[in-house]
């Protein structure tokens, strides 16, 4: 038994680490950043797709009353992969990686919004932690500065993220998780299919193989995996884990990409992922 604990919690820590690839990966990648976000989505609902066939899931959604809420997640997840690559291009790995992992706390705010619960005054204390830290992370705070562009699109990439989920939840109890994500990866890459008009895909044959792992690897493999995890762990518990994902993104986007971060980054950054560990074992022990 407990063999079989440390097995489950082996895959949610190599979860962890393939969706924290995606800070380096949206950094490298050398297109513009739609026809990125449009090979990931078509990449990723390519796998999912034959991985629920061979799974012999039901990939159709059940109810045409489903429908409105599915295509408004997979554009608000849309909109959360474009900002948030973009704020890597304009920032670095870790300011964007850390900018939208504020997204555990805007849930945590819109959550009231969506559901009968109330807001806890906690949850203030802990938005103004995540300000502070947005602010130390900041170094120019000038529309100017391109650091700045890249942290509010990665806070606005949160908010996305967020609502996405909070939007979703209503449905994990009737769909598979991992149809779920492969119905949004697929409305996302039609959605997205004009930009291969608009954009030079001339750069496209040499960025393939990390095209390859951005949609195998980061999105199909690490998403599933974290998916399948939550059947064995409680939600909070899975993202005291996924909170090390910005951690884990800073020491790929060193050893590969060379970006060493600043002390403002890393006093910044302890307090936004301080917020995501205080609300996890929050929530847990209610």
């Amino acid at each position: 038994m407990k063999n079989q604990h440390n097995n489950y919690l082996l895959l949610l820590a190599l979860a962890t680490v393939f969706i924290s690839t995606s800070g380096a990966l949206g950094k490298f990648i050398d297109l513009p950043t739609p026809v990125i976000i449009w090979f990931r989505s078509a990449l990723a609902a390519l796998f999912l797709f034959l991985f629920c066939k061979y799974k012999k899931l039901n990939i159709g959604i059940k109810s045409k009353k489903d429908r409105p809420t599915i295509v408004l997640g997979a554009l608000l997840l849309g909109a959360h992969w474009v900002t948030y690559f973009y704020a890597l291009k304009l920032s670095n790995v870790a300011i964007g990686m850390l900018s939208m992992f504020t997204f555990p706390v805007i849930t945590a705010l819109l959550e009231p919004l969506f559901t009968k619960s109330k807001l806890n005054p906690i949850h203030i204390l802990l938005a103004l932690m995540v300000l502070l830290g947005i602010y130390i992370l900041a170094p120019d705070i000038t529309f100017e500065s391109s650091y700045l562009k890249g942290i509010l699109l990665g806070v606005l990439s949160a908010c996305c993220y967020a609502i996405r989920n909070l939007i979703l939840k209503r449905h994990v109890k009737t769909y598979d998780g991992t149809v779920l994500m492969m119905q949004q990866a697929v409305i996302v890459s039609v959605l997205l299919l004009p930009v291969l008009f608009q954009f030079s895909l001339s750069n496209v044959q040499s960025q393939l193989p990390y095209l390859f792992i951005l949609g195998l690897v980061t999105t199909a493999i690490g998403h599933s995996l974290f998916i399948r995890s939550l059947k064995h762990f409680s939600v909070s518990t899975a993202s005291i884990i996924g909170s090390a994902q910005p951690i884990i993104g800073i020491v790929i986007a060193y050893l590969f990409l060379n970006e060493i971060p600043t002390l403002n980054t890393f006093l910044g950054g302890a307090l936004i992922i301080s917020t995501v560990i205080i609300e996890s074992i929050r929530s847990r022990e209610k």
